[in-house]
């Protein structure tokens, strides 16, 4: 009765040591990394088209035969510098596409920067506040102008969330079709 069971336990090895668990690890690290940066992409705090550029950075080191050819890691370069220039200039582009003075494009920049100390409410709220204010006491502007270039910076961060989430789409395109096919 117990041969049996010696033959089964056998088989079981022979199959458990052929897995490639340095492999799967591997994978199973980068898709939970570029998993997390689509959620990053349009959630506050979570650097999402970083996090899908480190993904493909980490596998690249870690499996260097099935990592990224050096076109993929500059056509990934190039995404991230263009995902975060979006998300830099889409509420000041926004604000000056509704009217705003410079002074209100300051202030978004400078809402900007104080609402990263209010995460997650600030990310949104600070801009939004710095336009506002700005365009009040520094350009002098009266209150349903200044509103409308507020307004014109939500619509700017609504487009750059949804641009971002866009670029983070053709990140992960790119290390998956450089990882998997080239």
């Amino acid at each position: 009765m117990t041969e049996w069971l010696a033959s089964l336990w056998e088989m079981l090895g022979g199959w458990w040591d052929a897995i490639p668990f340095m492999a799967s690890g591997v994978w199973i690290l980068t898709g939970c990394l570029l998993l997390t940066g689509l959620v990053g992409s349009v959630v506050p705090l979570l650097p999402g088209p970083f996090l899908i550029f480190i993904a493909g950075i980490v596998h690249t080191l870690l499996l260097p035969e099935q990592g990224m050819g050096w076109q993929g890691i500059v056509a990934l370069s190039l995404l991230l510098i263009i995902a975060y220039a979006v998300d830099t200039l889409a509420g000041a582009l926004g604000a000056r596409w509704f009217g705003a003075s410079r002074w209100g494009i300051a202030g978004v920049f400078v809402g900007g920067v104080v609402g990263l100390f209010f995460a997650p409410v600030g990310f949104l709220v600070g801009p939004l506040a710095g336009g506002l204010i700005f365009e009040l006491i520094f350009a002098k502007k009266r209150m349903a102008p200044a509103v409308k270039s507020t307004w014109g910076t939500l619509l700017g961060t609504g487009l750059g969330i949804v641009v971002r989430l866009v670029l983070s789409l053709a990140m992960i395109a790119t290390v998956l079709v450089d990882c998997l096919w080239w």
